[in-house]
């Protein structure tokens, strides 16, 4: 697979289950610095090699003084590279170091003051200034280890920030990434720049650069790529940036399940072959997709039918494009990577399964290409707009392998997918002409299997029913529902129930995730 050069600044991120990891990813790559999340198994060995600007220990649910709890090496203070431990992170360099960790009389959850001193962490502070930060601990540190002082503390807690006398080693109690500490930023690109001496180069201009050239390499002069194109944004950057790399001797194969929203397949033949000149195979196959999908409720069953006739498809023409192709694209994302390994460094809770209709069969002979698997899709976001792709692809809503199958809550046929098309086409239109498209992580509409009484035209009707989701959320782990105003709703509501022949109503769901999910299967 393709492995992009590393850049010189990079930051290792250990996580030890942290529900904040990834966002203290993201507060490093905000910054411009590479970093990866990787399991405490990793060893001192490996850490070396690996050749860190600095460490960043994450938090965790567990307490350091248990047993069977991720730890580390008491060598990987001695590395002589700068480490920074947040909550749990600081419990355990404590530990490591010969401190003790005690449990708090009350655990410390949400907003308190912290009193900050003259540390190299709060470079931008007044020492003696109080600041509010973000606690969730429910042990804390008794006192400081030999060799460290404290430079920052709380009511609850004395010991909020400590640093090395000698070393750059700094733990803080506190969560500095979240949001909900206003000044964390700047703590941590004090860690950054200030102590670990990063360059500020992790950008979509140079990881479009030092990727292509990897991508070139790993091809070489004359074999050939395929990429199996959903119109999502992941592959659609990812076929974008293998393009640059290697020219015309990338096909992309568009199967099109008739499973999509409105006009969607036009609007990908018409970016990709026009505006971007690639290869672009577009496969019609509504009707075996349809047919394989007759009288099928189980959601389930739905994605596997699915994905199995894709990968039939896609197998087929694979073999069409020419004998000499050797590698297949694949939009994978760095969450997908980080999510499949736990913080004891082995496979990771499946929550729910997911089926990409672009992913990998894994029969195929053909070697894998993942150009974007270092980036979050915020960043992925940013290098399609370096690359030139429109708008209205690079900041679209998510949108799921298996289109609207799995909107559609019972038997799928073309009857319920064109009505579930119209309710969804303007329900998006309703929302980007509110200005509010940009806003919303994922808007989409969903077909319920019940009808109810309604009156129109002075006539009684016993018609369908339309559910409309819209969240906000970062990454999709978590969201909450979308406060539309009421005025925005009820003018969606009125001309789905006057335009969308066979809908009387129209509901408007306000689950966040958890209890529910985005989706509704």
């Amino acid at each position: 697979m393709t492995t992009t050069p590393l850049p010189d600044s990079r930051i290792l991120i250990i996580d030890f289950g942290s529900q904040f990891t990834q966002l203290i990813a993201r507060r490093v790559r905000e910054a411009h610095v590479y970093c990866e999340i990787h399991p405490p198994s990793r060893d001192v060995d490996w850490i070396r090699a690996w050749g860190p600007s600095g460490i960043i220990l994450s938090g965790g649910p567990a307490s350091v003084y248990d047993p069977d709890v991720p730890t580390a090496s008491p060598d990987l203070l001695a590395l002589g590279v700068p480490i920074l431990g947040l909550c749990y992170g600081m419990q355990l360099m404590v530990q490591l170091a010969g401190g003790t960790v005690v449990p708090a009389d009350r655990r410390e959850y949400g907003r308190a003051m912290l009193r900050v001193g003259d540390g190299k962490l709060f470079e931008a502070f007044d020492a003696g200034e109080e600041t509010p930060v973000w606690m969730s601990h429910g042990d804390h540190v008794d006192a400081a280890p030999k060799g460290y002082r404290v430079v920052a503390s709380s009511t609850n807690s004395p010991v909020s920030a400590i640093e090395h006398l000698e070393r750059p080693l700094f733990g803080v109690q506190f969560h500095p990434e979240v949001a909900h500490t206003p000044r964390g930023g700047e703590i941590i690109n004090a860690f950054l720049f200030s102590v670990c001496h990063c360059t500020p180069d992790w950008t979509p201009g140079h990881f479009i650069e030092t990727t292509t050239k990897a991508i070139q390499e790993q091809v070489g002069a004359s074999d050939r790529v395929i990429c199996g194109l959903s119109g999502g944004v992941d592959s659609s950057v990812a076929a974008a940036l293998v393009h640059r790399a290697v020219g015309d001797r990338l096909t992309c194969i568009f199967v099109d399940h008739g499973l999509l929203r409105l006009h969607e397949r036009t609007q990908v033949e018409q970016t990709f072959r026009r505006h971007l000149g690639i290869d672009l195979r577009v496969v019609d196959a509504a009707d075996t997709f349809l047919e394989a999908l007759a009288g099928v409720e189980d959601p389930e069953l739905k994605r596997t039918r699915i994905g199995h006739t894709f990968i039939d498809i896609f197998e087929r023409e694979a073999a069409a494009v020419g004998p000499d192709v050797k590698f297949l694209v694949q939009g994978t994302l760095y969450p997908d990577v980080i999510e499949s390994i736990s913080p004891q460094g082995g496979p990771s809770v499946t929550i729910k399964s997911h089926h990409n209709v672009g992913g990998l069969p894994e029969r195929l002979p053909f070697t894998l290409i993942e150009p974007l698997r270092e980036l979050f899709k915020d960043e992925v976001r940013q290098v399609g707009r370096e690359l030139g792709l429109p708008e209205e692809m690079v900041g679209r809503h998510p949108f799921p392998g298996p289109g609207l199958a799995i909107r559609i809550l019972g038997p799928v046929d073309r009857t319920s997918l064109e009505v579930l098309r119209k309710a969804d086409a303007i329900y998006l239109d309703e929302i980007r002409s509110a200005g509010l498209y940009d806003e919303i992580w994922q808007a989409f509409a969903v077909l319920l299997p019940i009808r109810s009484v309604g009156v129109q035209g002075d006539g009684r009707t016993y018609d369908q029913v339309i559910a409309l989701r819209a969240v906000t959320s970062r990454d999709g782990m978590t969201a909450d529902w979308f406060p539309f105003p009421a005025e925005v709703l009820a003018g969606i509501a009125n001309r789905i129930a006057n335009e969308v022949s066979g809908v009387n109503r129209v509901v408007y769901d306000v689950s966040s995730k958890p209890p529910a999910t985005i989706e509704w299967e």
